[in-house]
């Protein structure tokens, strides 16, 4: 059964109406769509936006050795929300989830704008995680109690079209602020944005997605094992990132109690089989751990490697991976296209085969003699191969999940996707740091150790081929 409420399920699926019939812009769909879409957009600007300013905020605040720790931060904190908001949106709808959600993003932001060190500059994003874990939760509840199955692979891609202007103007807007008005104006600026998503998104939220499912089973209190489990795992993976970021054996001790901390929550939170790739819904969750964590891993690296080894200016940097957007938009486009169902498994795998030969083409720029533009090419490949995983694992999920269960199986899906990023920016943030990537100067060839770069980005290409073999065990035989 799909992530559906049982009286829109015959209406949605079995009469469809003409408004209906026209997409995801049909007269019934079209407010959400544009809403929640632009939900997507802010998130998207924020990201981009932001990995463009990283290098310089962490050079201004003495913190390139912290680095990994303020994007897996933000990750960490996530892993909480998505939980709680799953529960939330399970049994009370999903428009509180949003909402504070939504708040708790923007708060942030503005914390992190006004942060006088790197460690209060972390915190801002570990808020600014936690409201992004509400969120994202949430929005894929929304598509799966709003939309009938045929239209979900429709707004997947919708959602991947909506980082296609970001990519694109994000760098660019971001790289001239920070160069003429300071990196803080990144973060402070975008709080703005939230307005125009809240007031456009929430009312159609409300109305076609505002209650709980008409299941009695999903109402009632939150699960507080529940709630507890999701705490545990924010703060074992927060030990762990802490752990391999101080680099003295001392910090074996908070690494061995965020590991007993971790593994008993997600083996409680997660799909029973999702780290032995059974068949069906715990491969399709663990695919996109896999995938998320080893792309954003290596992504998160690709503008300070640009800015350090080869002297790019922070907007250069950034707009390197700006074509990313178009081509992960295009990605989700060819997974949405109803002759390329039968297909989607190959596809997939197609997608991780692509996105190891993007990581692994990635540190060539460290040669001086290889084009820089050589990163932007890699990326662009990359990130089609990403909009053909993402997209699609988000469809099978919601195919396998019922109506009670569409918010826990869409926070395993999102805690996945978190975790393995925390796990994966933590391997990568130690060797960066233990093979010299702790400096910053700003010039080509000085600074951070060109093999610090290599040690993050190969072993992550080796995690995304491992991906591909996981492609394999989507289906339910």
């Amino acid at each position: 059964m799909t992530a559906l409420e049982p009286s829109d399920a015959v209406v949605a699926d079995e009469t469809p109406d003409r408004a209906d019939a026209q997409g995801v812009l049909g007269r019934s769909y079209r407010a959400l769509s544009v809403g929640i879409v632009s939900v997507v957009l802010l998130i998207a600007f924020e990201a981009t936006a932001v990995g463009t300013a990283m290098p310089v905020a962490a050079r201004e605040l003495d913190g390139v050795s912290l680095y990994a720790f303020a994007f897996s931060g933000y990750f960490t904190t996530s892993l909480f929300g998505m939980v709680l908001a799953g529960q939330w949106s399970d049994r009370k709808g999903p428009l509180g989830a949003l909402t504070a959600g939504i708040g708790g993003f923007a708060a942030g932001l503005v914390v992190a704008g006004t942060a006088q060190s790197m460690w209060v500059f972390i915190a801002g994003r570990a808020v600014q995680g936690f409201g992004g874990g509400l969120v994202i939760v949430a929005l894929y509840v929304v598509v799966g109690r709003a939309y009938p199955e045929r239209l979900r692979p429709a707004i997947m891609a919708a959602f991947a079209a909506g980082w296609v202007v970001p990519s694109i103007v994000g760098p660019l807007a971001a790289g001239a602020v920070t160069e003429r008005l300071g990196w803080r104006w990144v973060f402070l600026g975008i709080p703005v944005l939230v307005v125009f998503p809240v007031a456009l998104a929430l009312p159609q939220i409300r109305r076609r997605a505002g209650g709980p499912v008409a299941e009695e089973g999903a109402r009632g209190a939150f699960d507080r094992r529940r709630i507890r489990l999701a705490f545990g795992i924010s703060l074992g993976a927060g030990l762990l990132q802490y752990a391999a970021q101080d680099l003295r054996w001392v910090s074996v001790v908070p690494g061995l109690l965020g590991g007993a901390l971790l593994v008993p929550a997600l083996l409680a939170l997660l799909p029973r089989g999702t780290y032995r790739a059974v068949r069906g819904l715990p491969s399709v969750v663990l695919l996109r751990g896999v995938a998320a964590g080893a792309f954003v891993s290596a992504e998160s690296f690709v503008p300070l490697m640009l800015v350090t080894q080869r002297g790019l200016s922070p907007t250069l940097a950034g707009f390197s991976l700006a074509a990313g957007g178009v081509t992960w938009a295009a990605g989700s486009w060819v997974q949405a296209r109803p002759r390329t169902e039968p297909y989607r498994e190959r596809l997939m795998t197609l997608g991780m085969v692509l996105v190891a030969a993007a990581v692994a083409a990635a540190p060539a720029v460290l040669v001086s003699g290889v084009p820089v533009w050589t990163v932007a090419v890699a990326w662009a490949f990359g990130c089609f191969g990403m909009g053909l995983v993402i997209a699609s694992a988000s469809v099978l999920m919601l195919r396998l999940s019922a109506p009670a269960e569409a918010g826990a199986n869409s926070a395993a899906l999102q805690i996945s996707d978190a975790l393995s990023n925390v796990v994966l920016l933590a391997v990568a943030g130690a060797a960066f740091a233990a093979l010299g990537g702790g400096s910053m100067t700003g010039a080509a060839g000085s600074g951070s150790h060109p093999a610090a770069f290599a040690a993050v980005f190969l072993p992550m290409a080796a995690v995304a081929l491992a991906g591909a073999w996981v492609t394999t065990r989507l289906r339910d035989l």
